[in-house]
Formats: C-alpha cells, sequence, structure tokens
C-alpha cells in the first residue's frame, strides 16, 4: 500500500476518533496536506506534510506510514512524527495558556449570592410583601 486516504490515514493515527469526525473536520478546512486545502477521498503518501488544527493548536506531521486500520496508540504514533516547529510552536502555547491569568478572576461581578439576593430584595422591596403599587 502506497497511498491511502486522507480521513482514514487521520483515523488509524489516532487524530480523530471515528472517520466521519475526521471527514467533517477535512471539510471545513482544518486539515491541510502539503498546505493545501483537500478533499477527504485525497490520497496520502509517506513524505507528505499533513496540518491538523484542533482546537486551538495546529499539529504539523509528516507521513512516515500507511495503516488502512486503527490499532493502538503507539502503532499509531509510528504513522507520524511531529516537526520540530510545531512541537515547539504547541509547547509555547501551552506554557502560554499556563501562565495566563485564571478567566473568572475577570469577572467583577456573577450571580449573586444567597445573602446578596436577600439584601437585594430587601432594598428592592423595602417592607412591602406585594408587588402591586399600591402601598
Amino acid at each position: 500500500m502506497d497511498t491511502l486516504r486522507i480521513d482514514k490515514w487521520l483515523w488509524a493515527a489516532r487524530f480523530y476518533k471515528t472517520r466521519s469526525l475526521a471527514v467533517e473536520e477535512i471539510s471545513k478546512g482544518r486539515v491541510l496536506v502539503n498546505e493545501q486545502t483537500v478533499k477527504p477521498a485525497r490520497e496520502v503518501r509517506p513524505g507528505d506534510l499533513v496540518s491538523v488544527r484542533q482546537g486551538s493548536v495546529v499539529r504539523v506531521v509528516a507521513v512516515k506510514g500507511l495503516s488502512g486500520q486503527r490499532g493502538p496508540a503507539p502503532v499509531a504514533q509510528q504513522l507520524y512524527e511531529e516537526t520540530e516547529a510545531s512541537r515547539l510552536a504547541r509547547e509555547a502555547a501551552a506554557e502560554q495558556r499556563r501562565l495566563a491569568a485564571e478567566p473568572a478572576l475577570s469577572i467583577e461581578q456573577g450571580r449573586p449570592t444567597k445573602r446578596d439576593r436577600r439584601q437585594l430584595d430587601q432594598t428592592r422591596w423595602g417592607d412591602r410583601w406585594s408587588a402591586s403599587v399600591d402601598s
């Protein structure tokens, strides 16, 4: 076997859990082969560069081998080799996410606590037990 469909290779190399997910991501343009957008039936060969975007992470891998069946992870990792530039960029992005501020800290006011809600009700309604205009 000297060529294989890109969707089947991505599935066998464990980039996606199912072939249908691989087809969907390829159709959305998140997978490039040799820096060109492709269709799911595009054939890949050993030596091709495949760029896969998963979330905010872009991985560029060189195809080392082909397999028509999905195997265990150690076998799947032998089908490709990540480029050095891709690995360094991925590690730098992970380090930047690790050092970034906690997103929840930027929220100045969220959902009120029970105590806050009672204080709001007290100031809003005062001694009235009804929302009617009659006081």
